[in-house]
């Protein structure tokens, strides 16, 4: 039991300390590269920003509206699944919404417009959204691989996915960032926001997939279980995070006894969710994880992509 508060002292050290750095990287995209360029990047965040510029409010505040809109997603999350499947999600807003004011600053002292080095407007709007996309990519992948997220539209998604297995996730939030640059349009009231707010969602997209992911969309990881209560592990992983899994049978040749090791294959970042998942009904379950070079099929890379 030592040993298990140990580990899991050190896995909320972790936690913090990764959604520390990205919600830090986040705050940066906000501040240097979106909000001051009227740029909304999709997702909530991409709402808030636009309500502080129709408020008149400064960029301090895009983090707290931000929370204010998540509300009613996570009363739903919590109602729906659970306080544990949002915890880590309400943790990594906060500390966004913290961090924002805490480094509202840096545009004063970094811009090319005040003898920095960082380019804006000014220098170059293509730039200024590429590296938009990259810093919030970079700070977002952090979160999203210790299992949080910054709220919004991807929980939405999420729990849309759970009680609508015929919608299309991915289809779901393109259409959700797609309607918010175009509104920007309107709020902006010119057509050149949008399309640069949609080279920071495509980067964005592009630097978590290759952080979560690596280069290949197509590759994950494979978790073998053994555990008196696989059961239980299997229909949690099954409920909670929609990923199937497979009992294979065993036979323990030390002790000769038959039983079941579970194979899931799952996304790099949901590795970290399903051992919360698993250790929350087993504390002593065995887990291997393995690399897969290759992953087809629904939820992964469709297997026509592989048809030359």
């Amino acid at each position: 039991m030592h040993n298990f508060s140990k580990d899991k002292l050190k896995k909320i050290f972790i936690d913090g300390i990764m959604f520390i750095i990205g919600s830090f990287f986040f705050a940066i995209s906000v501040n240097i590269f979106t909000a001051p360029n009227n740029l909304a990047p999709g997702g909530f965040i991409g709402i808030a920003t636009m309500l502080a510029y129709l408020l008149k409010l400064s960029n301090n505040y895009i983090g707290i509206l931000n929370i204010i809109i998540n509300i009613p997603v996570f009363i739903w999350a919590w109602k729906d699944s659970g306080l544990n499947f949002i915890a880590k999600s309400a943790i990594a807003t906060i500390l966004s919404a913290i961090m924002i004011p805490l480094t509202s600053f840096l545009p004063m002292y970094t811009s090319i417009s005040n003898g920095g080095i960082v380019p804006d407007a000014e220098f170059n709007m293509i730039l200024v959204a590429i590296l938009g996309g990259v810093t919030g990519g970079f700070g977002i992948a952090l979160i999203f691989m210790r299992g949080g997220t910054t709220g919004g539209v991807d929980i939405v998604a999420s729990l849309v996915g759970k009680h609508a297995r015929h919608v299309s996730i991915g289809k779901l939030l393109f259409v959700l960032d797609a309607a918010i640059l175009v509104a920007s349009a309107f709020i902006y009231k010119n057509l050149e926001s949008p399309l640069y707010a949609a080279i920071v969602v495509f980067v964005t997209t592009k630097v978590i997939d290759a952080m979560l992911y690596g280069v290949d969309i197509g590759k994950g990881k494979m978790m073998f279980i053994i555990s008196p209560k696989n059961k239980q592990i299997s229909q949690k992983i099954m409920t909670d995070l929609s990923r199937g899994v497979t009992e294979l049978k065993s036979r323990g040749s030390y002790t000769g006894k038959e039983g079941e090791v579970l194979l899931c294959a799952v996304r790099r970042y949901e590795v970290y969710k399903i051992y919360d998942l698993i250790h929350s009904i087993d504390e002593r379950a065995f887990i291997v994880v393995g690399d897969a070079g290759e992953i087809t099929g629904e939820g992964f890379r469709d297997s026509s992509e592989n048809i030359k």
